[in-house]
């Protein structure tokens, strides 16, 4: 049975009670931090991603924020800057930024539900699976130009190279 069937026979669904029915699924720790937040952990490759969404009804937006520590020496700051800037080039459904203040990484994405629209769970699953594989694919590329001192176009390489098999 699809997430949208076990939907079906209720008139009004709220986004985060969809979020949470994914989480259970998914067997991901969450914790519904209000009506209108959820917070979990996603295990990826890389990193263990701290993702959380938030339902605005004023907006009437599904907001996701997508973190994970990062703390590049003070000194290849320019570096990250222009690396993100390259990587948001290659980011269609959501964008990078940095919080140097807390030093997390961040994948922002918001899903506009004008008109009292109603997302499906496969929307939402799918919104959450593309904000890990986005850090997950240009996670390497930050740490080459941060950490490796590489050139920034050098980074990018891997993270938008085809990658053919597995190691």
């Amino acid at each position: 049975m699809s997430f949208s069937e076990q939907y079906l026979q209720t008139d009004e669904i709220h986004p985060i009670d969809i979020v949470e029915h994914i989480a259970e699924h998914h067997s991901w720790e969450f914790d519904r931090v209000a009506d209108d937040q959820i917070a979990m952990a996603v295990e990826g490759q890389w990193r263990t991603y701290s993702i959380t969404l938030a339902w605005s009804c004023r907006d009437e937006t599904l907001r996701l924020i997508a973190t994970f520590e990062m703390e590049p020496p003070e000194d290849r700051m320019a570096a990250l800057h222009e690396v993100l800037n390259a990587t948001n080039d290659h980011c269609w459904d959501g964008a990078f930024t940095y919080w140097a203040a807390q030093r997390l990484m961040v994948y922002r994405y918001g899903l506009m539900l004008n008109g009292g629209q109603t997302a499906v769970p496969e929307q939402i699953d799918r919104m959450i699976a593309a904000s890990v594989n986005a850090a997950e694919r240009f996670y390497p590329a930050f740490q080459l130009a941060t950490w490796g001192g590489r050139p920034v176009d050098e980074a990018m390489q891997i993270a938008i190279a085809e990658a053919y098999g597995r190691a």
